[in-house]
Order: structure tokens, then sequence, then C-alpha cells
């Protein structure tokens, strides 16, 4: 009997190495799952498949989701500085349009679905997310309260030297806000073409203009 198990146990351990060898390693769960991913969607329309590609902050940040951590500090740097590259200042150096423009931008939430054509003027979708006037009252909570956003920051001239650091700023992160926060859910509106630059001076006064109901 001695014997018999001198002689299987090896035989067993073998087998159950080559087992653990064989399995699936984290990268083909990966794929596995990018694959069933991308095979439980089709194009339709203006939404083509390439949206369901990632690039290293999308990656990064939805393996940080998976894991519960956050991305490793030098990694959420290095998308930061990334991100922060893309941002395109308005080519005639004014920031600011018309905050009743902004309004309706703001409120609309038309443009890029698979039922626009793609010729649909797309809107910022900004209420889906944020309080941003005290008149409306159907808002998302996903982002913070921007009611009195200028006010709040001391803004009350856009274009005096003291606000150009809040002006910037706030044109930086409608552009790509994740060079502020490499994992932002905020929409990239104008790294990935959301809104024309047209578009984001009516919201940036819609957010700055001391006349805009916002700051009221």
């Amino acid at each position: 009997m001695r014997q018999t198990f001198a002689f299987i146990l090896p035989v067993v351990a073998a087998v159950a190495l080559a087992a653990c060898s064989a399995s699936p390693s984290a990268v083909d769960y990966d794929k596995a799952a990018a694959d069933a991913l991308k095979n439980s969607f089709q194009a339709r329309g203006i939404a083509t498949l390439d949206r369901l590609e990632q690039d290293q902050a999308n990656a990064a940040c939805a393996a940080a989701d998976i894991s519960g951590q956050p991305v490793e500090e030098k990694l959420a740097k290095a998308i930061e500085e990334a991100n922060m590259k893309t941002v395109k200042w308005p080519a005639d150096g004014k920031f600011l349009g018309d905050w009743k423009q902004g309004e309706v931008i703001a409120q609309s939430g038309r443009g890029l679905t698979w039922t626009d054509d793609a010729k649909t003027v797309n809107g910022g979708n900004c209420y889906n997310c944020h309080q941003i006037s005290k008149e409306e009252i159907s808002f998302g909570t996903l982002g913070p309260s921007l009611y009195n956003y200028g006010k709040l920051r001391g803004v009350s001239n856009p274009n005096s030297p003291e606000a150009k650091a809040i002006v910037e700023y706030t044109w930086g992160k409608l552009w790509n806000a994740r060079a502020y926060n490499a994992c932002s859910q905020m929409p990239r509106v104008g790294h990935k073409g959301i809104l024309n630059e047209t578009q984001l001076k009516h919201v940036m006064a819609l957010l700055l203009d001391p006349a805009s109901p916002v700051n009221k």
C-alpha cells in the first residue's frame, strides 16, 4: 500500500501542475472579455465600433476600477501630462462667448447617438451630471454643482489678469478633463470633438460671465 501511494502522489502532483500551467492567464481572460464585449455590439449609423477602443487612460482606469485600487501615481501623472498636451487654446485668444447660447448647449443632449444624423449639432448634455442654474430643477449629481461657478471663484471680470488662471483651468477642464484628473469621468468634449471651439466659448460664458444666471 505504501509503495502504491508513493507512486500515485508524484503522478497526482504532476497532473495538478500540468493543469495549473494549462489554465488561462489573466491576459487570456482580458482578451476573452474584450472579444465578448466587442461581439455584443454592432455598428449602427454614426455609432461605430471604434468607440470600444481604449486609450491608455481608459485601459488604466478600467483596470483600477476592477482591482479596487487607484492608478499608480506615476502612471496617473503620465496620463495627465499626455492629455494636457492635447488641450487646444482659443485661436483668437478669447475664451468667452454668449452665455445664452451656452445654456442651450448645456441643456441639449443631442448628437453622437446611432439615431442621430451625422450633421446633427451636438449638445453638451451638461445637466445630465451637474446642477448649473437654479432655474433648472432636473439635473444629475454625478458631477459637482456648478451653480455660482464664477462667483465662488471671485471672477467678477473674466478678462482681468486676476481671472486668467481660473479661465484657463476651466477651458482646459472642458477641453480634456483628464489633463487634471487621470480617471475623470467627465467627457473630453473638446479633445473628442463633441463640442467645437465656438460652442466651448458659449459654455465658458455660461459658467464665468457675471451676467449669466449661473452667477446670480
